[in-house]
């Protein structure tokens, strides 16, 4: 369906002159590692442990957020304060030891990477993922080389839904925004990228708490990233 649909909406992205791209659930399905920091951590305090289904649903708004859910075993509302003091630093440790054991790029990552250096279009990365484990999982992953630019989450005053990373991201690379496009997999993304003016790209297979990403009416959702071979009118 992806592929098709794909096919139908080719005339109405054009080239972008920047391309921005996702890591969680969109470069990389890193839930696996996640989900295992989480439930070592809850080990450690003495709680029950949530399973790698329950943690797919809670990514996307960064590592606090995740644990803060976590916690409370929900997708909204706060643990206890002191109950977080505690459990964050435990996850901070975890994770920076098994950033990317277990994490691995999805299936047309690589090939759409290659393709996007032969366009000569500007390529960056923007993350709500903290740097202190953004980079090391796109060198891990062997990516990193493939982004004029990285923007995590501690980078910048706010993460996305705001626009302000992406319109940073312009800025910096000396693009309009209205020539700029967004591949995400999240309500987040397509938030940001509608406000920041740029176009927006969903992967099918991403996390957006359990919701089809095309409620949110993304300009195209596809399979796989290798399909923006065919959807952009290059």
């Amino acid at each position: 369906m992806a592929t098709e649909n794909a096919a139908q909406n080719v005339a109405l992205i054009a080239r972008p002159e920047m391309v921005l791209i996702d890591v969680d659930g969109t470069l990389v399905d890193s839930v696996p590692d996640l989900a295992y920091c989480v439930d070592e951590m809850l080990k450690q305090l003495g709680l029950p442990v949530r399973g790698e289904q329950r943690v797919r649903h809670w990514v996307g708004n960064g590592v606090e957020r995740l644990v803060q859910r976590a916690l409370i075993n929900q997708l909204d509302g706060m643990p206890e304060d002191d109950l977080y003091r505690r459990a964050l630093p435990i996850f901070r440790e975890l994770y920076s030891a098994n950033t990317s054991k277990r994490s691995s790029l999805y299936e047309g990552v690589s090939e759409a990477l290659e393709f996007l250096q032969t366009t000569g279009v500007k390529t960056g990365c923007v993350t709500n993922k903290a740097s202190e484990f953004t980079l090391p999982i796109l060198r891990d992953l062997g990516i990193a080389d493939y982004f004029e630019l990285v923007i995590c989450g501690d980078m910048v005053e706010k993460k996305k839904p705001d626009p302000m990373p992406l319109l940073q991201a312009a800025e910096q690379l000396g693009v309009k925004p209205g020539h700029s496009l967004m591949l995400g997999d999240s309500m987040s993304d397509v938030k940001a990228a509608r406000a920041a003016g740029f176009g927006i790209i969903c992967m099918s297979y991403g996390y957006n708490h359990g919701e089809d990403i095309r409620s949110y009416n993304p300009d195209a959702v596809i399979d796989s990233m290798a399909e923006i071979k065919q959807l952009i009118s290059w």
